[in-house]
Protein backbone atom coordinates (compact mmCIF):
# COMPACT_ATOMS: atom_id res chain seq x y z
CA UNK A 1 0.00 0.00 0.00
CA UNK A 2 1.32 3.31 -0.57
CA UNK A 3 1.05 6.58 1.64
CA UNK A 4 -0.77 9.87 0.50
CA UNK A 5 2.56 11.07 -0.57
CA UNK A 6 4.07 8.68 -2.51
CA UNK A 7 1.04 7.84 -4.41
CA UNK A 8 1.21 11.88 -5.30
CA UNK A 9 4.89 11.51 -5.80
CA UNK A 10 3.85 8.16 -8.17
CA UNK A 11 0.93 10.59 -10.32
CA UNK A 12 3.41 13.69 -10.52
CA UNK A 13 6.35 11.75 -11.75
CA UNK A 14 4.51 10.57 -14.76
CA UNK A 15 5.87 12.68 -17.48
CA UNK A 16 3.05 14.23 -19.17
CA UNK A 17 4.24 15.77 -22.48
CA UNK A 18 3.15 12.29 -24.65
CA UNK A 19 0.05 10.67 -25.13
CA UNK A 20 0.90 7.40 -23.33
CA UNK A 21 2.03 9.57 -20.23
CA UNK A 22 -1.28 11.56 -20.46
CA UNK A 23 -3.21 8.00 -20.33
CA UNK A 24 -1.19 6.32 -17.67
CA UNK A 25 -1.68 9.20 -15.50
CA UNK A 26 -5.17 9.24 -15.96
CA UNK A 27 -5.60 5.26 -15.84
CA UNK A 28 -3.23 5.55 -12.31
CA UNK A 29 -5.65 8.24 -10.96
CA UNK A 30 -8.94 5.97 -12.02
CA UNK A 31 -7.24 3.35 -9.48
CA UNK A 32 -6.77 5.71 -6.95
CA UNK A 33 -9.93 7.51 -7.06
CA UNK A 34 -12.32 4.94 -7.41
CA UNK A 35 -10.65 1.61 -6.05
CA UNK A 36 -11.58 0.21 -9.01
CA UNK A 37 -9.80 -3.82 -10.11
CA UNK A 38 -7.54 -3.06 -13.25
CA UNK A 39 -10.23 -5.09 -15.23
CA UNK A 40 -13.13 -3.06 -14.85
CA UNK A 41 -10.52 0.22 -15.51
CA UNK A 42 -9.25 -1.18 -18.87
CA UNK A 43 -12.95 -2.14 -19.39
CA UNK A 44 -14.38 1.64 -19.37
CA UNK A 45 -15.69 3.32 -22.33
CA UNK A 46 -15.30 6.92 -23.03
CA UNK A 47 -18.96 6.91 -22.45
CA UNK A 48 -18.45 5.62 -18.89
CA UNK A 49 -16.96 9.18 -17.74
CA UNK A 50 -19.89 11.69 -18.48
CA UNK A 51 -21.22 15.07 -16.76
CA UNK A 52 -23.55 14.55 -13.76
CA UNK A 53 -25.33 17.78 -12.09
CA UNK A 54 -22.34 19.99 -11.13
CA UNK A 55 -19.56 17.46 -11.55
CA UNK A 56 -18.50 14.65 -13.96
CA UNK A 57 -19.00 10.60 -13.16
CA UNK A 58 -17.28 7.51 -14.13
CA UNK A 59 -19.06 4.17 -14.57
CA UNK A 60 -17.51 0.90 -13.87
CA UNK A 61 -18.48 -2.46 -15.04
CA UNK A 62 -17.85 -4.72 -12.08
CA UNK A 63 -16.94 -8.37 -11.45
CA UNK A 64 -20.94 -10.64 -11.87
CA UNK A 65 -22.42 -7.81 -14.12
CA UNK A 66 -22.15 -5.10 -10.73
CA UNK A 67 -22.34 -1.30 -12.50
CA UNK A 68 -20.46 1.36 -9.69
CA UNK A 69 -20.93 4.86 -10.33
CA UNK A 70 -19.31 7.60 -8.78
CA UNK A 71 -18.38 11.29 -9.16
CA UNK A 72 -15.03 11.95 -10.30
CA UNK A 73 -12.83 13.12 -7.87
CA UNK A 74 -11.94 16.74 -8.90
CA UNK A 75 -7.80 15.73 -10.06
CA UNK A 76 -9.06 12.99 -11.58
CA UNK A 77 -11.31 15.02 -13.86
CA UNK A 78 -8.36 17.18 -14.32
CA UNK A 79 -6.66 13.80 -15.65
CA UNK A 80 -9.10 12.20 -17.78
CA UNK A 81 -9.94 15.87 -19.50
CA UNK A 82 -6.46 16.36 -20.57
CA UNK A 83 -6.02 12.66 -21.53
CA UNK A 84 -9.02 13.08 -23.93
CA UNK A 85 -8.47 16.14 -25.55
CA UNK A 86 -4.79 15.56 -26.05
CA UNK A 87 -6.15 11.90 -27.34
CA UNK A 88 -8.78 13.88 -29.29
CA UNK A 89 -11.28 10.47 -28.12
CA UNK A 90 -13.75 13.06 -26.11
CA UNK A 91 -16.55 12.27 -28.36
CA UNK A 92 -16.11 8.88 -29.24
CA UNK A 93 -18.54 7.34 -26.74
CA UNK A 94 -18.57 3.51 -27.26
CA UNK A 95 -14.72 3.47 -27.91
CA UNK A 96 -12.57 2.18 -25.04
CA UNK A 97 -11.48 4.86 -22.35
CA UNK A 98 -7.55 3.60 -22.07
CA UNK A 99 -6.17 2.22 -25.20
CA UNK A 100 -2.79 0.41 -26.18
CA UNK A 101 0.20 2.05 -27.52
CA UNK A 102 1.73 0.90 -31.06
CA UNK A 103 4.94 -0.17 -29.13
CA UNK A 104 7.19 2.32 -28.40
CA UNK A 105 5.98 5.40 -30.75
CA UNK A 106 4.10 7.31 -28.48
CA UNK A 107 0.59 6.74 -30.69
CA UNK A 108 -2.27 4.84 -29.55
CA UNK A 109 -4.11 2.60 -31.43
CA UNK A 110 -7.98 2.11 -30.82
CA UNK A 111 -8.18 -1.05 -29.43
CA UNK A 112 -8.60 -1.66 -25.36
CA UNK A 113 -5.09 -1.73 -23.01
CA UNK A 114 -4.98 -5.31 -21.89
CA UNK A 115 -4.79 -5.52 -17.90
CA UNK A 116 -1.38 -7.41 -18.07
CA UNK A 117 -0.22 -4.34 -19.98
CA UNK A 118 -1.50 -2.20 -17.28
CA UNK A 119 0.31 -4.29 -15.07
CA UNK A 120 3.40 -4.03 -16.95
CA UNK A 121 2.57 0.18 -17.43
CA UNK A 122 2.41 0.19 -13.30
CA UNK A 123 5.68 -1.50 -12.70
CA UNK A 124 7.29 0.63 -14.92
CA UNK A 125 6.01 3.91 -14.32
CA UNK A 126 6.50 3.19 -9.84
CA UNK A 127 10.06 2.09 -11.08
CA UNK A 128 10.43 5.34 -12.78
CA UNK A 129 9.15 7.26 -9.35
CA UNK A 130 11.97 5.55 -7.59
CA UNK A 131 10.13 3.09 -5.80
CA UNK A 132 12.11 0.21 -4.57
CA UNK A 133 9.51 -2.30 -4.29
CA UNK A 134 7.71 -3.78 -6.88
CA UNK A 135 3.94 -2.99 -7.06
CA UNK A 136 1.25 -4.36 -8.42
CA UNK A 137 -2.08 -2.68 -9.79
CA UNK A 138 -3.99 -3.66 -6.51
CA UNK A 139 -1.96 -1.57 -4.22
CA UNK A 140 -4.02 1.46 -5.86
CA UNK A 141 -7.56 0.41 -4.84
CA UNK A 142 -5.69 -0.44 -1.44
CA UNK A 143 -4.00 3.41 -1.22
CA UNK A 144 -7.87 4.87 -1.87
CA UNK A 145 -9.64 2.67 0.00
CA UNK A 146 -7.22 3.44 2.76
CA UNK A 147 -6.84 7.06 2.23
CA UNK A 148 -10.52 7.49 1.93
CA UNK A 149 -11.23 5.87 5.73
CA UNK A 150 -8.41 7.51 7.42
CA UNK A 151 -10.64 10.63 6.86
CA UNK A 152 -13.74 8.72 8.40
CA UNK A 153 -15.39 7.44 4.66
CA UNK A 154 -18.02 5.42 5.22
CA UNK A 155 -17.54 1.54 4.81
CA UNK A 156 -20.59 1.52 3.13
CA UNK A 157 -19.66 3.45 0.49
CA UNK A 158 -15.87 2.32 0.29
CA UNK A 159 -18.34 -0.99 -1.02
CA UNK A 160 -16.81 -3.77 1.00
CA UNK A 161 -16.57 -5.75 -2.43
CA UNK A 162 -13.76 -3.69 -3.27
CA UNK A 163 -11.92 -5.04 -0.21
CA UNK A 164 -10.32 -8.08 -0.57
CA UNK A 165 -6.96 -8.15 0.99
CA UNK A 166 -6.88 -9.61 4.71
CA UNK A 167 -5.43 -6.11 6.03
CA UNK A 168 -7.82 -3.87 4.16
CA UNK A 169 -10.62 -5.79 5.50
CA UNK A 170 -9.22 -5.05 8.96
CA UNK A 171 -9.20 -1.90 8.94
CA UNK A 172 -12.77 -1.70 6.84
CA UNK A 173 -14.06 -3.23 9.03
CA UNK A 174 -12.69 -0.60 11.88
CA UNK A 175 -13.52 2.34 10.47
CA UNK A 176 -16.78 4.97 11.22
CA UNK A 177 -17.78 8.39 10.00
CA UNK A 178 -18.61 10.45 6.94
CA UNK A 179 -16.60 13.08 5.13
CA UNK A 180 -15.30 14.00 1.98
CA UNK A 181 -12.37 12.47 -0.08
CA UNK A 182 -10.82 15.72 -0.66
CA UNK A 183 -7.31 14.40 1.63
CA UNK A 184 -6.72 11.72 -1.27
CA UNK A 185 -3.76 12.46 -3.48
Amino acid sequence: MLTKEQARRLLESVDTSTLVGLRDRALIGVMIYSFARIGAVVAMRVEDYYPGAKRWWIRLHEKGGKRHEMPAHHKLEQFLDEYLAAAGIREDGKTPLFRSAIGKTGMLTDKPMHRVDAYRMVRRRTAEAGFKIKLGCHVFRATGITAYLEVGGTRARARPSYTTAPAMKSRWMRSSGSRSRRSLP
